[in-house]
């Protein structure tokens, strides 16, 4: 086994089980190093055990390479797939040809948007929506107009590159309390995919929140509703608890996306696996389109899907009423990849 392959893999398999940051990083770290080095250095540090001599290189992850170089399946490694194997894919999940809400570290996720969408590709996918954050989320790095527009050309040189696998353009736009969204709407309208989110004053009373998601949705360059009621049910990988959800007219809410044609987000992370059971039932009875969406910030998280196609499949919600089971030109209308 490739002794980088061997780190990234364990990398990947933390984040999908959803580890703490620090320790996926120790691996990345030293996948980087190593991947730095000439392959004849690399082959006589591991002859001569002198791998921790380098920077970012520890115990464990020496002991990885190590193993990964004899051919051997790391301990670590093996460790890690024994306690959590791949979830089998279902029919649902099969259908699925992309993801509509991701993060790179252009805002608060942890990894480049190439690092994301290789992964995507390795895991199947046809294209996936880059959706950092909006500028009012200082908090997660969000991203003012300029350096949207500067995203926007980095990702037009990497589709050239990774064609024919797509980068679908996008923003998690914030909904801002009076119901406008947090983004340039000339810039908005050359985006792939808006994922529109309350961010911000989660806890305002039912009437003016509903007020406020429903001017959102109906904003022309809305694609997704997204995590519609905002709880979180247990912590996250940055420690916040629990949420409880916001209120607001859910039926109101619910029929304002089917009328506009605006998904209703099946959010994947386990802290939120929003909208709650009862919600997804009212929404999937009110006839609404969904997207099943992993919501990563780091490249194993994309392989979540799974916790949300079985919901939607409890549900009752068919294929066809799901916009990630769309193509590349579906889902942007025939928009090049350059535009």
């Amino acid at each position: 086994m490739d002794p980088l392959d061997a780190l990234r893999q364990i990398a990947f398999e933390l984040e999908r089980g959803g580890a703490p940051t620090y320790r996926v990083q120790a691996f990345r770290r030293a996948a980087a190093v190593l991947g730095a080095l000439p392959a004849a250095e690399l082959e006589r540090r591991i002859e001569a055990g002198t791998l921790q001599a380098l920077k970012g290189i520890g115990d464990t992850t020496a002991q990885v390479v190590a193993e990964a170089a004899r051919g051997q399946v790391p301990a670590y490694l093996a460790r890690l797939l024994a306690d959590q194997p791949p979830s089998a894919p279902d029919a649902l999940r099969a259908a699925l040809r992309g993801d509509c809400h991701t993060h790179s570290d252009w805002s608060d996720g942890g990894s480049p948007p190439r690092e994301m969408a290789e992964t995507a590709r390795v895991l199947g996918h046809d294209w996936i929506a880059l959706t950092d954050h909006s500028p009012r989320l200082t908090v997660a790095n969000g991203l003012s107009a300029a350096r949207l527009e500067a995203q926007l050309k980095l990702v037009g040189k990497l589709n050239e590159e990774l064609a024919p696998f797509r980068i679908l353009t996008g923003i998690e736009v914030d909904i801002l309390e009076d119901g406008s969204l947090d983004q340039r709407e000339d810039l908005l309208s050359r985006l792939d995919v808006v994922v529109a989110s309350v961010h911000s004053k989660l806890r305002m009373p039912a009437g003016p929140m509903t007020r406020r998601m429903v001017a959102a949705i109906r904003n022309p360059h809305v694609t997704v509703l997204g995590h519609c009621t905002g709880r979180l049910i247990g912590p996250n990988r940055q420690g916040r608890g629990r949420r409880p959800e916001s209120e607001f007219d859910a039926a109101a809410v619910f029929e304002a996306c089917r009328e506009a044609g605006v998904a209703v987000e099946i959010n994947c992370r386990p802290e939120r696996t929003d909208p709650p059971d009862r919600l997804l039932k009212l929404a999937a009875e009110a006839g609404c389109m969904f997207a099943i969406d992993t919501d990563a910030h780091a490249p194993g998280q994309l392989d979540w899907l799974v916790n949300g196609t079985v919901r939607a499949e409890q549900a009752g919600i068919t294929a066809d009423r799901v916009i990630n089971t769309r193509s590349v030109d579906e889902m942007t209308g025939g928009r090049p990849a350059d535009a």
